[in-house]
């Protein structure tokens, strides 16, 4: 049985058997965990890694939502920042699994429907994001993607 802070109280956790890569993942994830708890032990090392975390989290999470009407990986740099941010806040963490939960929500909603609506979302989603992408491009760089793709394709 391991000891493991949380909020000022000790729990206790089962010790996880080792992996079959000869435990090497275990023996990093509890180097961190020491290492995070010997910093929390002391106020000032406390209040700095809340700082820290929390400075790197919302940063992940602004420059995801930033991300997120374009493709790419907005979304998983958003689940990453609440990912972060829930190692040192419970209110991150409600958030992130919020957040799971409503994904899965969605998922198995989507799953269950036929292949049209499936289709449908698909063209949908893919129909939003060329808009935003169009307009971002045509706000910032004053260049009309319609335009000048119909001029290239008409050469």
């Amino acid at each position: 049985m391991g000891d493991e802070r949380q909020g000022g109280t000790v729990l206790r956790t089962q010790e996880t058997p080792a992996s079959r890569d000869g435990g090497g993942v275990i023996k990093r994830r509890t180097a961190l965990r020491r290492w995070r708890d010997a910093v929390r032990a002391n106020p000032a090392g406390r209040l700095t890694l809340k700082i820290v975390v929390g400075v790197i989290g919302t940063a992940m999470v602004v420059g995801g939502l930033i991300m997120v009407p374009f493709p790419g990986p907005g979304w998983l740099v958003v689940f990453g920042g609440l990912a972060v941010l829930a190692t040192e806040f419970a209110w991150a963490h409600h958030v992130l699994q919020f957040g799971k939960r409503l994904l899965g929500l969605w998922t198995r909603w989507l799953v269950r429907q036929s292949w049209p609506v499936r289709i449908l979302v698909s063209v949908v989603t893919f129909a939003i994001a060329g808009a935003i992408v169009w307009a971002s491009v045509w706000l910032t760089l004053g260049v009309n993607l319609v335009v000048e793709g119909l001029r290239f394709v008409s050469r």
